[in-house]
């Protein structure tokens, strides 16, 4: 807020004659402003349809506005959810709005228009300037977090009042104060476990958009097999949006791009990433965003200003191909979404996946969009037995008692989601005999079950588009089976 209102008095300063302040915060914005008003010594009166400029005599906007033409002295008129009243349909109140921008400039008067959108207004475009009003930050946060904590006697600990701070970013000061609230209700003194409550919190302001999807919690890493390399730089980013780290001179990661074959863990990557790193995972369902409207760039402003109210966080769009095809018009929303990927400020970690790479434009994976881009392939014979193990455990049964090393050296080829059917299919076979699960049955499944790998024309090209331009998810494992055939030898 203070960035803001340093700007607002650089404009001021400049006779900008009106402004617009995008935001909710009505009684935030208000304090603010009046603060100005007094450090530039003009009044601030200000307008509701509910109560007049000057009085009751004044709440009609047409009064309100011939009023404030009346006026002379240095002022700020701030007027509060106008936008309804400036349509196409009102052309003398939009008359009057001009009148009055231009005689603010010689009686030091400036116009605030405060609401969440305003009508396209080209009468105005020359003396119109928007500005969005940021939500509070880490700083203003944690002066409200510290007043709370000097007024109830809590001693919470560093980490975990940085952890309560981050947690409460991309909420509106009154859902701040009303979340404290409800913890210091029904929570424990600010404990790791209130943490569940902000997540509660910021799964309402979800609600309110179509497009995206708020998953109430991600899978374990260790419910993934393989993919150690990409594993492992994933652990080293694990702190990476913490003020040690910006202390330390690092940036926040920006995102990740998995391209790889189907069913081999990229949309069970992304969500395992948001566990590791204990952030909401959001889920962007970009092909509806671009196929609800003609005209994709707004609702996908609006999206991503949803993500960012909820940020840290990640943003997992899955199928990236094929929402970006969705986009006919191909222009605006795009150029935005890239634009946004470039130069996004808040701690929004996107985590894309996709199966096919040739239809996607080159300028989404030019380097500043992503951190990084991994191909993950089809699963070695030591990443399909991990599978196979997480998948008999998941059921409740020991690896120990089956030859799954036998299983993995017969399913070459298939991808994690196709060993995981292996797995279900032998349990058919058992449950349907009434008989405990047999390594056997695990094998007769596996050469039922025809791998998409065999049918998939693609993947040829897949690889050596990924060879020179991605990181491969799993470590090369030729040096291991080297070493291990060695001792073997021995």
């Amino acid at each position: 807020m203070q960035n803001l209102l340093k700007r607002l008095r650089v404009l001021l300063k400049a006779r900008y004659p009106i402004l617009f302040l995008r935001t909710h915060e009505e009684e935030r914005v208000q304090a603010g402003l009046k603060r100005l008003a007094t450090a530039e010594g003009r009044a601030l009166h200000v307008w509701r349809c509910t109560a007049g400029l000057f009085g009751p005599d004044s709440a009609d906007p047409d009064a309100a506005l011939q009023a404030a033409l009346e006026h002379t002295d240095p002022a700020l008129f701030v007027f509060f959810d106008l936008h309804p009243f400036l349509t196409e349909g009102a052309p003398r109140r939009r008359r009057r709005l001009k009148d009055l921008a231009a005689r603010a400039v010689e009686r030091r008067q400036t116009v605030l228009l405060v609401g969440p959108e305003l009508p396209p207004m080209i009468e105005l475009d020359k003396q119109l300037v928007a500005l969005d009003v940021p939500l509070p930050g880490s700083d203003e946060i944690g002066r409200l977090l510290q007043v709370l904590c000097g007024s109830q006697n809590l001693d919470i600990p560093e980490e975990r009042f940085e952890r309560f701070v981050r947690g409460a970013l991309g909420l509106t000061e009154g859902e701040i104060k009303r979340l404290f609230a409800r913890i210091l209700i029904e929570g424990d003194g600010f404990s790791d476990a209130d943490l569940a409550l902000q997540v509660q919190e910021k799964r309402q302001a979800i609600g309110r958009s179509r497009y995206l999807e708020f998953w109430e919690r991600g899978e374990p890493m260790s419910a993934v097999g393989g993919l150690d390399n990409l594993k492992g730089w994933l652990s080293r980013r694990q702190l990476a949006f913490s003020s040690t780290a910006r202390a330390f001179g690092l940036p926040e990661p920006k995102g990740l791009f998995l391209l790889g074959v189907q069913g081999c863990g990229k949309s069970l990557m992304a969500k395992a990433v948001a566990e590791m790193w204990k952030m909401p995972l959001l889920r962007l369902d970009l092909s509806a965003v671009f196929r609800d409207t003609a005209d994709g760039a707004r609702p996908l402003r609006e999206t991503i200003q949803i993500a960012e109210r909820l940020a840290p966080a990640v943003l997992w769009i899955d199928e990236l191909e094929k929402g970006l095809s969705a986009d006919a018009g191909g222009g605006q929303a795009l150029g935005d979404f890239l634009t946004w990927m470039q130069e996004k400020q808040k701690p929004v970690f996107v985590v894309a996946t996709a199966n096919e790479v040739r239809s996607l434009p080159p300028e989404l994976l030019r380097k500043g969009r992503f951190d990084e881009i991994f191909f993950v392939d089809l699963p070695n014979v030591h990443e399909r037995l991990q599978i196979l193990e997480i998948h008999i455990h998941r059921r409740d049964r020991s690896p120990e008692d089956f030859d799954l090393i036998v299983v993995a050296e017969e399913t070459e080829r298939f991808s994690g989601a196709e060993l995981e059917q292996v797995v279900i299919a032998g349990l058919f076979a058992a449950f349907a005999d009434q008989r405990s699960l047999r390594t056997a049955d695990l094998l007769d499944a596996a050469r039922e079950i025809v791998p998409l790998a065999v049918t998939m024309d693609v993947l040829k090209s897949l690889r050596e588009w990924a060879r020179p331009r991605a990181r491969p998810a799993s470590l090369s494992r030729r040096r291991i089976d080297f070493f291990d055939e060695w001792e073997d030898a021995d």
